[in-house]
């Protein structure tokens, strides 16, 4: 399994379990920005019988040396291309290959037709929901290409106890106990936006000092993740006049372990709200800044979970609408003391066509829809940012070789991301310039 964040490496992880349970995972981490921390990895509570940290380049390269049944490729779309034009080097011809897996990691909301057709060429593409499901096919067969690759599965990290609640409670917050507030790292950007939510999740604190609640961040300072926080929420914390309440904090952790003790889940629009929902915990979505794609809230539209913190305030505690719910591929835990765990068959399909495909001697060679022809001012660009040629070869230099990074370029990165903490307090435009060039090593 190949990851190139925190959140990725989670759904790469436990996906590879679900499709192939009996298998050993190895575990590899794409070199670049977002390459998460031992802290964050241990965080996120999925591991790896083996792990190391490569190039898109060397990755490739060791396809060669081992022998593996199925890859899942938990990448960003481009990256993910690269590896399909880099197999499809490899193995231009029906071959003894890997299956090759991919997919996304949880709410797709923007993006759709480009990160879809970065993906195709993979032997499957999963889909968290029916609804995902129908809007994949659409666009593959929108353009001409094979949408046979699609799978409908669901994610593989709903799991958790029913969600049993508070005494007395019945459709109002007053006897909500915790409240945690799910923030993330770019939704919204702008730092006005983020530090009015973070003052609105203070207020509810003050306006309701028997609750406790929390804000949960996703890194510390001079972690990242997929998309970079440019105004993260412990600096706008120490900014915020008067404070955090004493019965509002900033928590880090699992959010399973999180959402084990949530009476309500409030967020813009995180794939957190999809885990709170399979537990059946009262579920918010933020429309405080209005219901815009660019948010993302606007993919719960019908949910029955749109809500401001106006109504928080007033005692709202939104419950999901069982359609909607069903249509996500959010089957919420039955039974008190259920594990919460994903149905037994969603996987069922997926495991399926993997086993099937890895019994073939020979599968075909990798067909992204994405070619040189298809894309000729497009593909190019984003073979080079991972060191591949138009054919998918690596570049000169680009493999350096079984035993990873030279003594040199490992000290060098070291000192590159203590450099980038070290400037964190001083504001993401000093840090940027050595992001990009931690991204470029």
């Amino acid at each position: 399994m190949l990851a190139d964040s925190d959140t990725r490496w989670k759904w790469g992880a436990l996906t590879a379990r679900r499709l192939v349970p009996d298998h050993q995972l190895t575990g590899y981490l794409l070199r670049g920005r977002a390459t998460p921390t031992d802290r964050q990895l241990g965080e996120v509570g999925v591991g790896a019988d083996r792990l190391a940290e490569v190039s898109c380049a060397e990755f490739l390269d060791g396809l060669v040396r081992e022998r593996y049944d199925v890859v899942v490729l938990a990448l960003v779309g481009g990256a993910v291309q690269a590896v399909l034009h880099g197999a499809r080097a490899l193995w231009p011809a029906p071959a003894a290959r890997p299956v090759l897996v991919t997919g996304y990691v949880g709410v797709v909301y923007e993006k759709l037709a480009d990160g879809l057709l970065l993906r195709h060429g993979a032997d499957l593409v999963l889909a968290n929901s029916r609804h995902d499901a129908e809007r994949f096919r659409a666009v593959y067969e929108g353009v001409g290409a094979d949408a046979g690759a699609v799978t409908e599965t669901a994610l593989p990290f709903l799991g958790g106890a029913r969600y049993a609640p508070p005494a007395g409670a019945a459709g109002s917050a007053g006897s909500a106990h915790r409240v945690v507030f799910a923030v993330q790292p770019s939704v919204p950007e702008g730092r006005a936006d983020r530090a009015y939510l973070l003052e609105r999740a203070a207020r509810h604190a003050r306006l309701h000092p028997g609750r406790e609640v929390l804000i949960k961040l996703r890194s510390r300072p001079g972690e990242h993740t997929t998309h970079l926080e440019e105004h993260p929420y412990q600096r706008l914390a120490q900014r915020l006049p008067g404070g955090l309440p004493p019965n509002c904090r900033l928590v880090y952790g699992n959010m399973g372990e999180v959402l084990d003790t949530a009476d309500l889940l409030v967020t813009v629009s995180s794939t957190a709200a999809l885990e709170s929902l399979h537990r059946s915990v009262p579920t918010a979505v933020l429309t405080d800044l209005g219901i815009r794609e660019a948010l993302g809230n606007h993919h719960f539209l019908g949910s029955g979970c749109l809500a401001s913190w106006d109504q928080l305030d007033a005692g709202l505690l939104p419950q999901g609408d069982p359609e909607w719910l069903r249509a996500q591929g959010v089957r919420p835990a039955a039974g008190d003391g259920a594990t919460g765990a994903a149905p037994a068959d969603a996987y069922a399909a997926a495991r399926e066509r993997v086993a099937a495909l890895a019994a073939e001697q020979r599968l075909p060679a990798p067909a992204p829809y994405y070619t040189l022809t298809t894309a000729p001012g497009y593909l190019p660009g984003i073979l080079a940012r991972h060191r591949l040629a138009p054919d998918g070869t690596p570049l000169p230099g680009a493999v350096r070789g079984t035993a990873g990074e030279s003594r040199l370029r490992r000290r060098l990165r070291a000192h590159l991301r203590g450099a980038a903490r070290g400037a964190y307090r001083h504001g993401v435009q000093r840090v940027a310039p050595v992001i990009r060039r931690l991204g470029e090593l």
